[in-house]
């Protein structure tokens, strides 16, 4: 089912998303400056070109380590993307969900968008994976805290 999601989802304007993203992070990393961001410009590229299966998680639930997109300068990097271009991003493919919720065929085109903008909102820290993979590392993550909760 996810091929075909996929498939559906670049005919219908994945593809426009995916090289949106992508040349998002060209001028990013062009700029000298927005280096920091032009990474999560092409991860999220990654994720706009095919969506089904896919699941967003910060790399430090992931990876179960600290990096510099999940430490403080990350919440820094977050912020200013919010402020310059993370705010507008979400609004896009939240008003772009709305139009694909009205049609009952578009809903599941309307749940990625909305992912989409979740991620649009503070991207710095976050990368793209399989669902199983995501699952599991979030499994993980609340095996851990049951443990500790227990002691």
């Amino acid at each position: 089912m996810s091929l075909l999601g996929n498939i559906l989802w670049l005919v219908f304007g994945g593809f426009v998303a995916g090289i949106a993203w992508w040349a998002t992070g060209l001028v990013a990393l062009i700029s000298i400056i927005g280096i920091p961001w032009a990474r999560s410009c092409f991860v999220i590229g990654q994720m706009s070109f095919v969506p089904f299966g896919k699941e967003i998680i910060a790399r430090d639930i992931l990876t179960e380590k600290e990096d510099i997109g999940t430490s403080g300068a990350g919440l820094i990097g977050n912020i200013v993307w919010f402020i310059l271009a993370g705010w507008w991003l979400a609004i896009g493919h939240l008003v772009i969900a709305v139009a694909q919720a009205i049609t009952i065929i578009g809903i599941p085109f309307a749940l990625q968008h909305i992912k989409l903008a979740a991620v649009s909102l503070a991207p710095v820290g976050k990368t793209v994976v399989d669902k199983y993979v995501a699952a599991a590392a979030y499994e993980r993550k609340g095996t851990k805290e049951l443990e500790q909760i227990r002691r």
